[in-house]
């Protein structure tokens, strides 16, 4: 186990390296003066020799990123154009998209696998064919449409939710139902394909055959190794809630990641883009490492090679 874990860390080098230097890359080539327009008139050449020697502007490209990247090894984010550091706002909007990205993935699992199990019980029933066009309208409606109906109808005029955010707990229920809205829906339909396909397999049959009641066939043979493909999609769709959410975060007004690095693409901040992009990355690798030493909990017949 522990080699196999040394193993995919060391594999997610080269991706955190290569998806950050992509980044780091596309933004300092963007035409133009990056220190224009960031003084009212001309910039002082006491202000162009700093800010030079900051980011290191002076040097070719990969001897820029190679300087960055050590800093940021070290836990130096640098600083925005402005002065102010990149770690106060990484840290002051990090814990509230983490937030917002978990409680969406709870959205996920809980009502989209009860919903998949209750439909895979009855195939071609009521119940089925609800669950199977009730996920077809949500896959069908916009994220920001369905994001505007539930801020309308359940936080202006039932008055059940928060319609802004304040970054606490409860504030961020609404946003994540929405933001994992659309996931819940392949989260359901996944589940029951595979729990179907699952309960005619050789190991269920023979639980069958043994006299093992119904509910401890379902729960514990079919639900836990349909499970799988499960937090497969789930573990991939994470990295997609942190970095995806500028939608949600607009129209609730959440003070995250993605609103941050909207902000900073329109305004030249290679730096900050380029540390939320490192964040993600680990993150994502970190969660996709997690759900494979997940997976023979779910099925013993796994092993890690």
């Amino acid at each position: 186990m522990r080699r196999y874990v040394v193993r995919r860390l060391a594999q997610a080098v080269p991706v955190v390296v290569g998806a950050t230097f992509l980044v780091y890359a596309m933004m300092w080539s963007l035409p133009g003066d990056p220190l224009a327009g960031r003084c009212d008139g001309p910039c002082p050449e006491a202000y162009v020799d700093r800010m030079t020697a900051a980011y290191n502007l002076a040097d070719p490209l990969i001897v820029q990123y190679g300087k960055y990247m050590a800093n940021l090894v070290t836990g130096d984010f640098g600083v925005t154009f402005a002065g102010a550091p990149v770690a106060d706002e990484l840290l002051q909007r990090l814990p509230v998209t983490l937030q917002l990205a978990a409680l969406a993935v709870a959205v996920e699992l809980i009502l989209g696998v009860a919903a998949g199990v209750v439909a895979a019980l009855r195939p071609g029933g009521v119940i089925d064919h609800l669950v199977l066009s009730s996920t077809l309208l949500v896959m069908a409606i916009p994220v920001f449409v369905a994001a505007l109906l539930a801020q309308t109808v359940l936080g202006v005029h039932l008055g059940w939710f928060p319609i802004t955010s304040d970054g606490s707990i409860g504030s961020l229920i609404l946003p994540a139902i929405v933001l994992g809205s659309l996931s819940t829906a392949f989260v359901a339909r996944l589940m029951r394909s595979s729990l179907i396909e699952g309960m005619y397999a050789d190991h269920v049959r023979t639980a069958v055959a043994k006299g093992l009641s119904r509910r401890r066939v379902v729960t514990a043979h079919g639900v836990r190794n349909s499970l799988v493909p499960v937090v497969t999609l789930v573990g991939t769709d994470f990295g997609s809630l942190l970095g995806g959410a500028v939608v949600i975060e607009m129209i609730f007004n959440i003070n995250g990641l993605g609103t941050l690095v909207l902000r900073s693409i329109r305004g030249g901040e290679i730096g900050t883009v380029t540390a939320v992009v490192t964040l993600l990355v680990l993150a994502f690798v970190l969660v996709n490492l997690a759900i494979d030493l997940i997976y023979p909990l779910l099925d013993p017949r796994i092993r890690l090679g």
